[in-house]
């Protein structure tokens, strides 16, 4: 389970204060997929993050008692001076996996071939998306985290094989899922939020949020 407990998060833009939460809680329970509806600029990615341990509140608690992934295509855990290998091993034994196994899985699952064993820094944006999202896929979580959608390589077949996997994981874990478009969340989940001025208002259905969302829009 994620839980928000009385969260409030902002920013200075220069000339006001962006509001993302005002004192919210919520919570999102195993075995209950939630997608999040929120305009461009409201703070999608920023609560995703939180949600992920990657940024803190301002105020109140973020408690997760299960194991949550980092956002979908998210390159902050990869150090760039080090191959896809050397990053694959690592944070295979952060994770408490086989180093073995989380290697084998990547080096097949993104097909960049002798790229593997070279710096992540010398790879195309292309081949970063495809190792970042092998190695999400290789590690075990109860919820995954994605921000607008699946990311979308050039490479067809590498998108059509990532694609089998999320999907066949998805079935048997949770998804938060946060994104502009209430298409893209259909595909994911039934229940479903809006975030706007730092609240999120929380609906049993997807069609419901919506009325909300285009109404406010």
């Amino acid at each position: 389970m994620i839980e928000f407990d009385q969260v409030s998060k902002s920013f200075w833009t220069g000339t006001r204060r962006k509001v993302i939460l005002e004192k919210a809680s919520f919570k999102v329970e195993l075995g209950r997929s939630l997608g999040i509806l929120a305009a461009n600029g409201t703070g999608k990615t920023t609560l995703i993050n939180m949600m992920a341990g990657l940024e803190k509140p301002d105020e109140g608690t973020v408690r997760r008692s299960c194991r949550v992934s980092f956002p979908l295509g998210f390159m902050g855990g990869v150090v760039p001076r080090h191959s896809a290998r050397e990053n694959a091993r690592y944070i295979a034994r952060l994770y408490g996996l086989d180093p073995d196994y989380v290697e084998a899985f990547c080096r097949w699952l993104a097909g960049i071939g002798e790229y593997f064993d070279m710096p992540v820094g010398t790879y195309s944006q292309g081949m970063r998306s495809r190792f970042t999202f092998s190695l999400m896929l290789a590690l075990d979580f109860d919820i995954y985290l994605i921000d607008e959608g699946m990311p979308q390589t050039t490479d067809a077949a590498f998108n059509r094989r990532a694609g089998e996997i999320l999907r066949e994981r998805l079935e048997r874990t949770t998804v938060v899922i946060v994104s502009h478009q209430p298409e893209v969340l259909r595909r994911f989940v039934r229940q479903a939020a809006v975030l706007r001025d730092g609240r999120l208002h929380l609906f049993d259905s997807l069609e419901e949020a919506r009325e909300l969302y285009d109404y406010e829009a």
